[in-house]
């Protein structure tokens, strides 16, 4: 089966791409990624989009974004293929993840009609009429209908794919929201674990983008960072967030660490009179921090030996080797391209594995990332 895997994250770069090509063996899942591209947003697209998730946006243009997503999807998918060897009708199955607006798997106080809740927006069934091509999404619903956070769900396919039998294993994505999947040894006998550890390149974006007023919108290859210094009595203070200290499972995303988190951290260091260049390698620091402070919870019991990183943040030097230096000694830090995977294509790839499954009635989720009471076959489907 060739499925289209459609992945649009928390930084609003643009909608990444990735066609792969599946056979399930008697022993093992076959694989080939085919083509990956990201297709970038308009800013005008991405600013409307930050909009609508603010718990105030108005109600009718959420709805009318969810279903111009759905056509956009669809006309970027067979612009990408223009030049291409491969033809849209070879593609047997769309498996999109949409765009988070909202995610709230916890619900305070007891107000009526609330409920745990997400909101992933690209209605499906506009995607499969205008791509002529079956479409699978809104994976997140089922896994938190068994009582899940419906997230984070990349673990899944963390697990499935690179589990060893020898050593412990980390895998760290770091898109806008960071997370890690720790995997234990075959033989252990110990779970999976699986959770965010809070921003990713959210917050260094918005700082980059406040420092060149708008010109730059990350810090290619670290460089800014690279420039300041780290301001360990902020970063100290950053670091008392209490989702930091939280246990896992647990996730986030822009509705604890977006717009409005990153304005009143800047205006704190402002009045500090800090250097523009500081500010953004003291948040970078804070990426590194409360990753590394999470792999070396997990170094000893689970064997650690690997460390591996994928999504945006590898090509940020200064973010990896703020990481590197905040592990234990004897972790070898590399990329998911040295196995296999391109980092930037990582989450469409996996989203693509978790349709293919999905599709095929296969269980595809992970319990013991999302916290679900068992486990289930994520995805809805529109012919």
């Amino acid at each position: 089966m060739r499925v289209c895997g459609m992945m649009s994250g928390t930084s609003l770069d643009g909608l990444d791409l990735a066609i792969v090509d599946f056979s399930m063996q008697p022993d093992r899942l076959q694989f080939e990624v085919k083509k990956f591209v990201t297709v970038p947003y308009p800013e005008e697209l991405r600013q409307e989009l930050l909009r609508l998730m603010d718990a105030q946006a108005p109600l009718n243009r959420v709805s009318a974004m969810n279903m111009y997503l759905g056509d956009l999807y669809a006309r970027l998918l067979k612009e990408s293929l223009h030049e291409s060897d491969i033809q849209l009708e070879s593609i047997d199955l769309i498996s999109s993840h949409g765009q988070t607006i909202w995610h709230e798997p916890f619900v305070k106080g007891d107000a009526p009609f609330t409920h745990p809740n997400t909101m992933q927006i690209g209605d499906i069934a506009v995607l499969a009429e205008r791509a002529g091509i079956p479409v699978i999404g809104d994976f997140r619903t089922r896994d938190m209908a068994a009582g899940g956070q419906g997230a984070p769900l990349v673990p899944f396919a963390d697990h499935y794919l690179f589990q060893s039998d020898t050593e412990g294993r980390v895998l760290v994505n770091i898109g806008g929201i960071a997370n890690i999947t720790v995997l234990p040894p075959g033989d252990s006998g110990l779970d999976v674990i699986a959770y965010d550890t809070g921003p990713g390149n959210m917050i260094i974006d918005s700082f980059v983008s406040k420092h060149s007023a708008g010109a730059v919108s990350y810090d290619a290859d670290g460089g800014f960072a690279e420039k300041g210094t780290v301001d360990k009595t902020f970063l100290h203070q950053l670091l008392s967030e209490p989702y930091f200290s939280a246990q896992p499972p647990k996730s986030t995303g822009r509705e604890l660490f977006g717009a409005a988190y990153a304005e009143r951290v800047w205006t704190e260091m402002e009045q500090q009179g800090m250097a523009d260049e500081d500010k953004i390698a003291t948040v970078t620091m804070l990426t590194a921090h409360t990753l590394a402070d999470e792999i070396t919870r997990h170094h000893d019991k689970y064997r650690l030996k690997t460390v591996i990183v994928s999504g945006g943040g590898v090509h940020n030097k200064t973010l990896l080797t703020f990481l590197k230096d905040l592990l234990p000694e004897g972790l070898e830090v590399m990329t998911s391209a040295e196995v296999g995977i391109d980092p930037d294509a990582k989450e469409a790839f996996v989203f693509a594995l978790l349709g293919y499954l999905g599709f095929q009635r296969l269980p595809n989720s992970l319990p013991s990332a999302t916290g679900a009471k068992r486990q289930t076959v994520m995805g809805k489907i529109a012919y």
